[in-house]
């Protein structure tokens, strides 16, 4: 393994215990929430170890090569860059994500989304493929996962940035569901080819972070993410605002939208929603902490 030394070189290297323990202290000093954690991801990564493989291996020799690339790991770190952009990927939904700074980072609370999209998936007749739309889609965590989940069903994953498409189709490929995912360029529903009446399921996870509130960020993500990810406006609904509005023009009959919300925003979701008049059930559901994570609305008159 590259990260190890010859047995000439043993009794002068650095030792993967003292590289980690040194790993985490700095990462402390510089404000980091969970520096020892972070210090065994990155070391880890250096290493091509799992965390599991690290605990047994506090003795293990160090080449010079291995604490300079961890060197440089931690100095990024330290500046508060998330780990999920230092070492490419995420896990979401039990699968590994690529990641760049072009797309926002998958949360675990997202997939409370794909938990009700599949659960309304249940409701639909069996005697057809299912077509799903996943608006803001990103990095292609929500389509992704639910193409994985649902091996008949065809989507079109929408988002304005070029670069984050590119991730989201590499995504796709990697977890060979790119065949039945088209990856479309344009404004949620400005997006070139989208055909009304054509969608059972309208997904999103939108930008809904208020204006205001994004300094307040810690700075991993307010220093870091896409800032055009994480905008939703003065007050975090302007996108909930157009897709509740547009998306029963985009649904079949019976359809359904289902949106991630920020915490405190189900109230104001559902209002914006019921206004329209053009959804005749509109029902919240909490994420596994209790916090309203999801409004689900099911197309018709009110």
């Amino acid at each position: 393994m590259d990260g190890f030394v010859t047995i000439a070189n043993e009794a002068a290297a650095p030792r993967l215990r003292d590289q980690l323990m040194l790993g985490v202290k700095r990462l402390a000093a510089a404000g980091v929430d969970s520096p020892r954690l972070d210090a065994e991801v990155l070391l880890g990564h250096c290493l091509a170890m799992t965390r599991e493989q690290l605990v047994g291996a506090g003795d293990l020799p160090l080449t010079l090569a291995a604490v300079r690339a961890f060197e440089w790991l931690l100095r990024r770190r330290s500046q508060r860059q998330p780990i999920a952009y230092i070492i490419g990927k995420q896990e979401f939904w039990s699968l590994d994500f690529l990641v760049t700074a072009d797309v926002l980072i998958p949360r675990p609370e997202t997939e409370r989304l794909v938990e009700v999209a599949l659960l309304c998936a249940t409701q639909f007749s069996a005697n057809k493929p299912l077509r799903i739309a996943d608006l803001c889609t990103g990095s292609g965590a929500v389509a992704v996962s639910l193409a994985t989940e649902l091996p008949t069903a065809q989507f079109c994953a929408t988002d304005i940035s070029a670069a984050a498409l590119q991730i989201g189709r590499a995504n796709a490929e990697l977890h060979y569901v790119a065949q039945r995912i088209e990856f479309v360029a344009g404004d949620l529903f400005e997006a070139q080819g989208l055909r009304r009446s054509s969608f059972d399921l309208i997904v999103s996870n939108p930008p809904y972070v208020r204006r205001a509130d994004i300094g307040a960020l810690a700075p991993e993500v307010s220093q870091w993410e896409p800032r055009a990810a994480l905008d939703g406006g003065v007050d975090g609904c302007d996108f909930y605002r157009r897709i509740a509005a547009a998306a029963p023009d985009y649904l079949a009959e019976q359809g359904a939208l289902a949106l991630e919300i920020g915490a405190h925003m189900a109230s104001d979701v559902c209002a914006i929603c019921a206004e329209t008049g053009r959804y005749r059930e509109i029902q919240i559901f909490q994420d596994y902490a209790g916090r309203d994570r999801v409004v689900l609305a099911r197309a018709g008159k009110s």
